[in-house]
Formats: C-alpha cells, sequence, structure tokens
C-alpha cells in the first residue's frame, strides 16, 4: 500500500486535507512493468514521449461535441466548398451571397492571413495566454454553425478518422436532433410546469413521434454521408470505417423551459427507440443566465422523464464552474442535484466539486454508484483557468471515483487525447498501469449495450475479467466457448476485448527488455 503522496507530484495533491490518503498501487504484470518502465525511460525524450502515447491503444472518447471535434481547417474547406460568406466584422460563416461586408470563404484559399483569422476565430489557435477563454470559445460554435449543420455525415468521417489515428475503439459524440422541428413543436405547446401535461401533450396527434422520425432520419442521412465520405464497403475504406460510433442529443439548456423539455424527451425517447442513440446531455454554458435560473427545474424535468424512459442514459455537463465565474450559491449543488435528482450516470467536467455542500458524501456517492467523471483538462483550462492542482482530479481519484479522459471540442481546442493522456501522466505522475485503467474506463463506463469483459466494481477492485474470459485475455490464452458467447452477444466486451488485443501489441512493442 503506496500514501497518494508517494505517487503524486506535490503540485498534484488531493485540494482538501481530510480526503483519503492513501490507495492501492496494483500490482504489474510482466509485461506491463516492462512497457512502464518504457515509460520512465522516455520522459526525457519528447519525440520518443510523443509516439508512447499516440500509440498507446485509449478506450473511447465519451465527452466529443462533433461540431466542435472538427479541425478547424477542415471547417473553413467545407465553407468554401459550400459557397458560404464570412461576415468580416465577425467572423461568422453566413449564406450566399456575399453582400457588403462580406467575404466568400473561398478567399482563405488564397489569402493566408484571412485563413489565419478564421482559425483564431473559430478556435483557440494562437489565444493570448492569460486571458479568460471562455467566451471566446464558446462563440466559436455560433460563428461556425453555419458549416456544420449541413454535413454531419462528413464531420463524423473526418473525426472518426482522427480518433482511430489516436488508437481509440469507439466514440460517444453529441448532436442535436431534429432541431429545428423541436424548436416549433416546443413553442407550439408552450410552457405550463406540469411535467405530466407537457409530456401527454408533446404525445398527443403523434407530435413527439414524428419528431422521432425527422432524428432517425437525419441519422439516416448521416450514415450515408458518412459512409460515402469514408468509402466504407469498398476495397479502400477509410480507418474510420471501424470506428464503432454512437449518438447522445444535446439539449441546450440556455433555451425556454418548453424547448429544454421537448429536447430533453425527443432524446430519451430516441435512445429507447433506436440504437444508434445512447442518452441525453445539456450542453450551452452551464453559468448563462437562464441555465443558472432553471438548473434545478431542469434536474427535475430529467427525474420526471427517468421515470418515463428508463432505459434512456443520462450523462450530465455539471460543475463546469469556478469562482469567478459563478457566485457562491451556485456552486453549491450542480453536481448534487445532477447525481441524486436528474440520475445522471456520469458527469462532465465536474471541476467544482469541492465547492459543493457536503462534497466529501457526493464523492463517496459517486464511487458507491460508479458514476464517472469525464475529464477534458485542456477544455477545463482553457474555459475556466483551472488546471493542475487546483483540478479535482487527484480528489476524485483518491475517493474512488471512476475517471474517464475526454477531449470535449479538440478541434476548437487544438489538441487530441494522445495530449490529454500526456497531461495526466506528466502532471499527475501517473504510471502506465494507471493509464491503462483509464483507458479501459473509458470503455466500461461507456452506454454501449450488453454485458462488460470486467467483473464488479472495477474502479475500487481493479480489472479483473468476468468468469466466462478468465485467464483468456489476448496474450495469456485462447478464448473458450463461452468467452465467445459473451464476445458475440455484447457489443461492450467486444469493443473491449479489441483494446485488450491493442494492450498486448503495444506492450510488446513498446518494452525495456531486462
Amino acid at each position: 500500500m503506496l500514501s497518494l503522496s508517494s505517487v503524486l507530484p506535490a503540485a498534484a495533491q488531493p485540494a482538501n486535507s481530510s480526503a483519503p490518503t492513501s490507495r492501492s498501487v496494483r500490482p504489474l504484470t510482466a509485461a506491463e512493468a516492462r512497457t512502464a518502465a518504457y515509460l520512465e525511460s522516455v520522459r526525457q525524450d519528447p519525440a520518443r514521449l510523443r509516439g508512447f502515447f499516440r500509440h498507446l491503444p485509449k478506450g473511447g472518447d465519451l465527452h466529443n461535441h462533433l461540431s466542435g471535434a472538427v479541425p478547424t481547417e477542415y471547417l473553413i474547406t467545407l465553407a468554401a466548398q459550400d459557397g458560404l460568406c464570412i461576415d468580416e466584422k465577425t467572423m461568422t460563416a453566413v449564406e450566399a451571397p456575399c453582400g457588403p461586408g462580406k467575404r466568400p470563404a473561398a478567399d482563405a484559399r488564397t489569402d493566408r492571413s484571412f485563413h489565419d483569422a478564421l482559425m483564431r476565430a473559430w478556435s483557440m489557435e494562437d489565444f493570448p495566454a492569460g486571458q479568460s477563454g471562455h467566451d471566446h470559445f464558446f462563440d466559436a460554435f455560433g460563428k461556425f454553425g453555419e458549416v456544420t449543420w449541413r454535413h454531419r455525415g462528413k464531420l463524423l468521417s473526418k473525426v472518426a478518422d482522427d480518433i482511430v489515428g489516436q488508437n481509440q475503439f469507439y466514440l460517444e459524440t453529441l448532436v442535436t436532433p431534429a432541431s429545428d422541428q423541436a424548436k416549433k413543436v416546443a413553442d407550439q405547446v408552450g410552457w405550463n410546469g406540469d411535467f405530466d401535461r407537457m409530456h401527454k401533450a408533446l404525445v398527443a396527434d403523434g407530435k413527439l413521434d414524428r419528431l422521432v422520425a425527422t432524428a432517425r432520419k437525419e441519422a439516416d442521412d448521416a450514415d450515408a454521408e458518412f459512409r460515402t465520405a469514408s468509402r466504407c464497403g469498398t476495397s479502400h475504406p477509410a480507418p474510420g470505417c471501424r470506428l464503432t460510433v454512437r449518438w447522445n442529443s444535446q439539449v441546450s439548456r440556455g433555451s425556454s423551459p418548453e424547448r429544454v423539455f421537448t429536447q430533453m424527451e425527443l432524446g430519451m425517447r430516441l435512445a429507447e427507440r433506436d440504437g444508434r442513440f445512447t442518452a441525453v446531455n445539456l450542453v450551452q454554458p452551464e453559468d448563462g443566465e437562464s441555465a443558472l435560473r432553471n438548473y434545478s427545474l431542469q434536474m427535475r424535468m430529467l427525474a420526471y422523464l427517468h421515470r418515463t424512459y428508463p432505459r434512456a442514459h443520462i450523462t450530465l455537463h455539471a460543475g463546469e464552474l469556478w469562482p469567478g465565474l459563478a457566485k457562491p450559491k451556485d456552486l453549491k449543488f450542480h453536481i448534487n442535484e445532477a447525481v441524486d435528482v436528474a440520475h445522471a450516470e456520469r458527469i462532465g467536467h465536474g471541476v467544482d466539486l469541492v465547492h459543493e455542500d457536503n462534497w466529501r458524501q457526493l464523492a463517496r456517492t459517486m464511487a458507491d454508484r460508479q458514476v464517472a467523471v469525464e475529464v477534458p483538462f485542456t477544455s477545463n483550462a482553457q474555459i475556466l483557468g483551472v488546471k493542475g492542482a487546483e483540478h479535482p482530479f487527484t480528489t476524485y481519484r483518491a475517493y474512488g471515483v471512476p475517471i474517464v479522459l475526454a477531449t470535449d471540442d479538440p478541434g476548437i481546442s487544438r489538441i487530441d487525447i494522445s495530449h490529454e493522456y500526456r497531461y495526466a501522466s506528466t502532471t499527475y505522475g501517473l504510471g502506465y498501469g494507471e493509464l491503462k485503467d483509464l483507458a479501459r474506463a473509458s470503455l466500461q463506463y461507456s452506454f454501449l449495450p450488453g454485458r462488460s469483459l470486467w467483473q464488479g466494481n472495477p474502479t475500487r477492485y481493479g480489472y479483473h475479467p468476468v468468469a466466462a474470459c478468465r485467464g483468456q485475455l489476448p496474450g495469456s490464452g485462447t478464448p473458450g466457448a463461452t468467452c465467445r458467447r459473451l464476445l458475440a452477444s455484447s457489443p461492450k466486451a467486444a469493443v473491449e476485448w479489441r483494446q485488450e488485443t491493442a494492450f498486448t501489441s503495444f506492450e510488446r512493442k513498446f518494452t525495456t527488455h531486462r
């Protein structure tokens, strides 16, 4: 048993004095120990260290906004291809024709300064150090929104290739299904404050089912565009064709209550009726005026809808706040209510943990229920200015709360998942075994259906195979009939097995021979 302080640098100690002070460090296999030694041997060699993290199997990305994940260069290319214009005052993409003060996006092909200005406006590229990136980050979505809604399949093709190139195997990405139609239906239904009456009004005359049909048609069109762009089913498919992908439905938390409720119910009905969709999530700034005013109301909406759609998953941006950005009273309850009221199975960001009322009990509850935290280090730093010792990463770990590393909006942030793993390892002193278990967690706590390859609570007790596959993991044995049946029947176990196979190859390549 090692103390937490013996495995973490001083700058990354838990942000409190009463957290558990020790944690077990699991024993490594011989192959893992050799790879762990290799990692330590290249800590001061930037090129080899980048190669290590690039090739490290890194599970899945569970917190990914599709429109914010696409490289900004590709968005500019699509804007030019679509003949869009750029409002030179705001650097916002708009439809043609290009009148006064508007310039063809195609000019970015030949005018480098114009291209670079778009890059800065649509991402965090060259954003001045020391300034708050909160507004710039969130404003970017509105600036390139005219580009992204047109090409969901092409965007997914580009993002999927990038994710496979990062040696990941699964993606849950956020989109807003039937956006325009859902707004119209919500405005038609209006708001009366009675959830049951709201539900009945949405269901009446097939209104909600028509929204579901529209969302499914959008998904069909996106799938077709993706397969064409990625050449799936041909003799030369793009890498992204082999990625397992699921959609999560975005809900705009800054909208009116009737629109929020409608988007929530649409997303949850979709998750129960179409296997491509898994969950709902609230997006937009959590510190927005309407988002703060209606936060508890929205949690109660989800509680009601959870009873109506018990098989739909819920993952919530919660605690993406920090002193100075929100008033102290608003830092006290967001994660608590997301977990205890809204039944969130995962929490996105969760940065304000230690400012919550009774936060120690909250952390214990999350650990007991295996409510995972999605941690995108770079966006936390860019939006909130929180990093290093201020970030609750080590506190969550000390309490045994599951953690999955994620990118959030890698296109806007100008990073990839390898960067996030490298940051975690360098900043918090994580060795190979801990990195491997973080990668496993990103599949364990995914919303893929089926039984896991791992038994019980792996965050608390370690990643031990279920009885069906015990002693038969890649590199240690051949799966028997019972294990093969599990892999054939469970999409989750199948993807986890792919990662274990990749770990076996990785540990053979990145090794220090003794």
